[in-house]
Protein backbone atom coordinates (compact mmCIF):
# COMPACT_ATOMS: atom_id res chain seq x y z
CA UNK A 1 0.00 0.00 0.00
CA UNK A 2 1.00 3.67 -0.68
CA UNK A 3 1.20 6.56 1.21
CA UNK A 4 0.59 9.38 -0.18
CA UNK A 5 0.49 13.27 1.18
CA UNK A 6 -0.85 16.67 -0.77
CA UNK A 7 1.03 18.98 1.79
CA UNK A 8 -0.98 22.72 1.11
CA UNK A 9 -0.61 25.76 2.79
CA UNK A 10 -3.47 25.04 5.44
CA UNK A 11 -4.05 21.64 5.29
CA UNK A 12 -2.80 18.70 4.43
CA UNK A 13 -4.41 15.50 3.21
CA UNK A 14 -3.10 12.24 3.05
CA UNK A 15 -4.62 8.83 1.47
CA UNK A 16 -3.91 5.11 1.65
CA UNK A 17 -3.79 3.56 -1.58
CA UNK A 18 -4.24 -0.08 -2.47
CA UNK A 19 -3.46 -0.73 -6.34
CA UNK A 20 -5.61 2.48 -7.89
CA UNK A 21 -7.85 2.63 -5.03
CA UNK A 22 -8.11 5.10 -2.19
CA UNK A 23 -8.46 2.97 1.18
CA UNK A 24 -8.64 5.90 3.77
CA UNK A 25 -7.66 9.33 3.93
CA UNK A 26 -7.57 12.27 6.55
CA UNK A 27 -6.73 16.18 7.33
CA UNK A 28 -4.22 17.50 8.98
CA UNK A 29 -3.85 21.05 9.96
CA UNK A 30 -0.61 22.08 7.90
CA UNK A 31 0.31 24.99 10.38
CA UNK A 32 0.96 22.70 13.48
CA UNK A 33 4.59 22.65 13.09
CA UNK A 34 5.64 18.97 13.98
CA UNK A 35 8.79 16.72 14.04
CA UNK A 36 9.42 13.75 12.02
CA UNK A 37 8.92 12.03 15.55
CA UNK A 38 5.83 13.20 15.57
CA UNK A 39 4.56 12.91 12.07
CA UNK A 40 5.50 8.99 12.76
CA UNK A 41 3.55 8.47 15.85
CA UNK A 42 0.18 10.54 14.53
CA UNK A 43 0.74 8.53 11.20
CA UNK A 44 0.52 4.92 12.87
CA UNK A 45 -2.24 6.25 14.96
CA UNK A 46 -4.07 7.09 12.21
CA UNK A 47 -3.28 3.83 10.02
CA UNK A 48 -4.33 1.49 13.45
CA UNK A 49 -7.28 4.24 14.27
CA UNK A 50 -8.85 3.03 10.35
CA UNK A 51 -8.11 -0.58 11.13
CA UNK A 52 -4.65 -0.58 8.58
CA UNK A 53 -1.70 -2.09 9.26
CA UNK A 54 1.21 0.17 9.16
CA UNK A 55 3.77 -2.51 8.35
CA UNK A 56 1.74 -3.23 4.69
CA UNK A 57 3.07 0.46 3.44
CA UNK A 58 5.63 -0.22 0.82
CA UNK A 59 5.81 3.27 -0.35
CA UNK A 60 5.22 6.92 -0.24
CA UNK A 61 4.32 9.83 -2.17
CA UNK A 62 4.35 13.67 -1.00
CA UNK A 63 3.24 16.63 -3.88
CA UNK A 64 4.36 19.56 -0.90
CA UNK A 65 3.93 23.61 -1.21
CA UNK A 66 5.56 23.58 1.91
CA UNK A 67 8.52 23.00 2.24
CA UNK A 68 9.18 22.82 6.23
CA UNK A 69 7.00 20.28 6.19
CA UNK A 70 8.72 18.32 3.26
CA UNK A 71 11.54 16.99 5.06
CA UNK A 72 10.33 15.99 8.30
CA UNK A 73 7.69 13.87 6.26
CA UNK A 74 10.12 12.19 4.71
CA UNK A 75 12.08 11.28 7.92
CA UNK A 76 8.87 9.88 9.08
CA UNK A 77 8.39 7.96 6.00
CA UNK A 78 11.80 6.45 6.25
CA UNK A 79 12.21 6.08 10.63
CA UNK A 80 8.18 4.50 10.85
CA UNK A 81 7.33 2.77 7.57
CA UNK A 82 10.81 2.11 6.21
CA UNK A 83 10.35 3.09 2.92
CA UNK A 84 11.53 6.80 0.70
CA UNK A 85 8.99 9.64 0.35
CA UNK A 86 9.56 10.39 -3.53
CA UNK A 87 8.82 14.22 -3.07
CA UNK A 88 7.73 15.40 -7.09
CA UNK A 89 8.22 19.08 -8.02
CA UNK A 90 9.07 20.86 -11.19
CA UNK A 91 12.00 18.90 -11.91
CA UNK A 92 10.40 15.47 -11.75
CA UNK A 93 10.48 13.13 -14.67
CA UNK A 94 7.29 12.98 -15.67
CA UNK A 95 5.10 12.49 -18.64
CA UNK A 96 4.00 16.37 -18.03
CA UNK A 97 4.67 19.19 -20.31
CA UNK A 98 4.83 22.79 -18.29
CA UNK A 99 4.38 25.03 -20.89
CA UNK A 100 5.00 28.16 -19.02
CA UNK A 101 7.59 30.97 -18.48
CA UNK A 102 8.48 29.71 -14.87
CA UNK A 103 7.97 26.12 -14.99
CA UNK A 104 10.22 25.28 -11.67
CA UNK A 105 7.48 27.96 -9.83
CA UNK A 106 4.26 25.76 -10.56
CA UNK A 107 3.61 24.31 -7.68
CA UNK A 108 3.44 20.24 -7.50
CA UNK A 109 -0.27 20.30 -6.79
CA UNK A 110 -0.56 21.75 -9.75
CA UNK A 111 1.39 19.54 -11.46
CA UNK A 112 0.05 16.21 -10.08
CA UNK A 113 -3.59 17.48 -10.82
CA UNK A 114 -2.08 18.01 -14.85
CA UNK A 115 -0.84 14.22 -14.34
CA UNK A 116 -3.77 12.80 -13.01
CA UNK A 117 -5.93 14.53 -15.64
CA UNK A 118 -4.93 13.85 -18.79
CA UNK A 119 -4.13 9.77 -17.37
CA UNK A 120 -7.90 9.43 -15.92
CA UNK A 121 -9.83 11.92 -18.46
CA UNK A 122 -7.84 11.73 -21.64
CA UNK A 123 -9.06 14.81 -22.81
CA UNK A 124 -8.92 18.70 -21.99
CA UNK A 125 -9.76 20.00 -19.03
CA UNK A 126 -9.94 22.30 -16.56
CA UNK A 127 -9.04 21.41 -12.93
CA UNK A 128 -10.88 23.71 -10.49
CA UNK A 129 -8.94 23.38 -7.46
CA UNK A 130 -10.91 24.56 -4.09
CA UNK A 131 -8.32 24.81 -1.17
CA UNK A 132 -6.54 27.93 0.75
CA UNK A 133 -6.28 29.23 -2.79
CA UNK A 134 -8.76 28.36 -5.65
CA UNK A 135 -6.82 27.36 -8.77
CA UNK A 136 -7.75 26.22 -12.14
CA UNK A 137 -5.57 24.58 -14.06
CA UNK A 138 -5.60 24.32 -17.75
CA UNK A 139 -4.56 21.18 -19.13
CA UNK A 140 -4.65 19.11 -22.74
CA UNK A 141 -5.16 15.44 -22.94
CA UNK A 142 -1.68 14.82 -23.62
CA UNK A 143 -0.39 16.32 -20.34
CA UNK A 144 0.27 19.75 -21.27
CA UNK A 145 0.05 22.47 -18.38
CA UNK A 146 -0.63 25.43 -20.03
CA UNK A 147 -1.01 27.93 -17.21
CA UNK A 148 -4.34 28.75 -15.40
CA UNK A 149 -5.64 31.27 -12.74
CA UNK A 150 -5.17 31.83 -9.39
CA UNK A 151 -7.65 33.72 -6.77
CA UNK A 152 -8.29 33.64 -3.02
CA UNK A 153 -9.77 30.79 -1.96
CA UNK A 154 -13.45 30.39 -0.40
CA UNK A 155 -12.23 29.97 2.97
CA UNK A 156 -9.39 32.64 2.71
CA UNK A 157 -11.84 35.16 1.43
CA UNK A 158 -14.38 34.45 4.17
CA UNK A 159 -11.09 34.80 6.78
CA UNK A 160 -10.43 38.16 5.60
CA UNK A 161 -14.12 39.29 5.99
CA UNK A 162 -14.00 38.18 9.15
CA UNK A 163 -10.53 40.00 10.14
CA UNK A 164 -11.58 43.03 8.82
CA UNK A 165 -14.93 43.83 9.56
CA UNK A 166 -15.41 44.40 13.30
CA UNK A 167 -19.43 44.05 13.18
CA UNK A 168 -19.44 40.83 11.45
CA UNK A 169 -19.31 37.27 13.81
CA UNK A 170 -17.33 34.32 12.95
CA UNK A 171 -19.18 32.33 10.73
CA UNK A 172 -18.97 28.70 9.91
CA UNK A 173 -19.34 28.67 6.06
CA UNK A 174 -22.79 26.45 5.43
CA UNK A 175 -24.74 25.55 2.37
CA UNK A 176 -26.90 29.02 2.02
CA UNK A 177 -30.80 28.31 1.90
CA UNK A 178 -31.17 31.35 0.17
CA UNK A 179 -29.64 34.77 -1.43
CA UNK A 180 -31.85 37.38 0.49
CA UNK A 181 -30.52 36.84 4.08
CA UNK A 182 -32.72 37.55 7.23
CA UNK A 183 -30.03 37.70 9.78
CA UNK A 184 -26.36 38.84 9.40
CA UNK A 185 -25.00 34.63 9.24
CA UNK A 186 -27.46 34.32 6.30
CA UNK A 187 -26.17 37.11 4.25
CA UNK A 188 -22.19 35.92 4.75
CA UNK A 189 -23.46 32.61 3.86
CA UNK A 190 -24.88 33.36 1.02
CA UNK A 191 -22.02 36.61 0.07
CA UNK A 192 -19.54 33.90 0.43
CA UNK A 193 -20.92 30.52 -1.03
CA UNK A 194 -23.16 32.32 -4.16
CA UNK A 195 -20.26 34.60 -4.64
CA UNK A 196 -18.05 32.15 -4.83
CA UNK A 197 -19.93 30.02 -7.47
CA UNK A 198 -20.62 32.87 -9.93
CA UNK A 199 -16.78 33.75 -9.59
CA UNK A 200 -15.69 30.32 -10.16
CA UNK A 201 -18.34 29.70 -13.20
CA UNK A 202 -17.41 33.02 -14.69
CA UNK A 203 -14.02 32.45 -14.95
CA UNK A 204 -14.25 29.22 -16.13
CA UNK A 205 -16.30 30.64 -19.24
CA UNK A 206 -13.74 33.16 -19.95
CA UNK A 207 -11.01 29.98 -19.61
CA UNK A 208 -13.16 28.12 -22.28
CA UNK A 209 -13.54 30.97 -24.51
CA UNK A 210 -9.55 31.66 -24.92
CA UNK A 211 -9.07 27.81 -25.00
CA UNK A 212 -6.01 27.20 -27.64
CA UNK A 213 -7.56 24.42 -28.80
CA UNK A 214 -10.48 23.44 -30.97
CA UNK A 215 -11.60 20.78 -27.82
CA UNK A 216 -13.94 21.93 -25.03
CA UNK A 217 -12.52 20.87 -21.94
CA UNK A 218 -14.01 19.30 -19.27
CA UNK A 219 -14.27 20.81 -15.82
CA UNK A 220 -13.35 18.86 -13.09
CA UNK A 221 -13.86 20.13 -9.39
CA UNK A 222 -11.30 18.77 -6.72
CA UNK A 223 -10.45 20.05 -3.01
CA UNK A 224 -11.77 20.28 0.18
CA UNK A 225 -14.56 22.23 -0.59
CA UNK A 226 -15.36 20.67 -4.23
CA UNK A 227 -18.28 18.51 -2.39
CA UNK A 228 -19.78 21.99 -0.76
CA UNK A 229 -19.73 24.29 -4.12
CA UNK A 230 -20.93 21.36 -6.57
CA UNK A 231 -24.63 22.50 -6.46
CA UNK A 232 -23.93 26.41 -7.01
CA UNK A 233 -21.57 25.26 -10.10
CA UNK A 234 -23.25 24.76 -13.13
CA UNK A 235 -19.89 24.84 -15.04
CA UNK A 236 -18.82 21.97 -12.99
CA UNK A 237 -19.01 18.53 -14.66
CA UNK A 238 -16.97 16.17 -12.29
CA UNK A 239 -16.08 16.12 -9.30
CA UNK A 240 -13.02 14.27 -7.70
CA UNK A 241 -12.38 15.34 -4.08
CA UNK A 242 -8.93 13.47 -4.16
CA UNK A 243 -7.84 14.19 -7.39
CA UNK A 244 -4.25 15.48 -6.41
CA UNK A 245 -4.37 12.41 -3.93
CA UNK A 246 -4.70 10.24 -7.16
CA UNK A 247 -2.34 12.23 -9.14
CA UNK A 248 0.66 11.46 -6.22
CA UNK A 249 -0.39 7.73 -6.81
CA UNK A 250 0.51 7.85 -10.35
CA UNK A 251 3.83 9.72 -10.25
CA UNK A 252 4.42 7.24 -7.37
CA UNK A 253 4.01 4.32 -9.71
CA UNK A 254 6.14 6.05 -12.93
CA UNK A 255 8.87 7.43 -10.51
CA UNK A 256 9.29 3.68 -9.98
CA UNK A 257 8.37 3.55 -6.11
CA UNK A 258 11.05 3.13 -3.29
CA UNK A 259 12.05 -0.03 -1.59
CA UNK A 260 11.07 -0.85 2.11
CA UNK A 261 13.30 -0.90 4.52
CA UNK A 262 12.23 -1.76 8.35
CA UNK A 263 10.37 0.59 10.08
CA UNK A 264 10.00 0.86 14.25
Amino acid sequence: MILVFDVGNTETTLGLFEGDALRAHWRLSTDVPRTADEFGVLLHALLRGAELDPSAVTGAGIASVVRPVTTPLIDACRDYFGVTAIAVDGRSRLPVVLDVDEPRTVGADRIVNTLAASRIYERDAIVVDLGTATTYDCITAEGVFLGGVIQPGVRTMADSLFRRTSKLPLTEILPPRRVIGRNTEECIRAGVIFGAADSIDGLVRRIKKEWPTGSVPLVVATGGLAETLRPYCAEFEVVEPFLTLHGIRIAHEILGGAGTGHPR
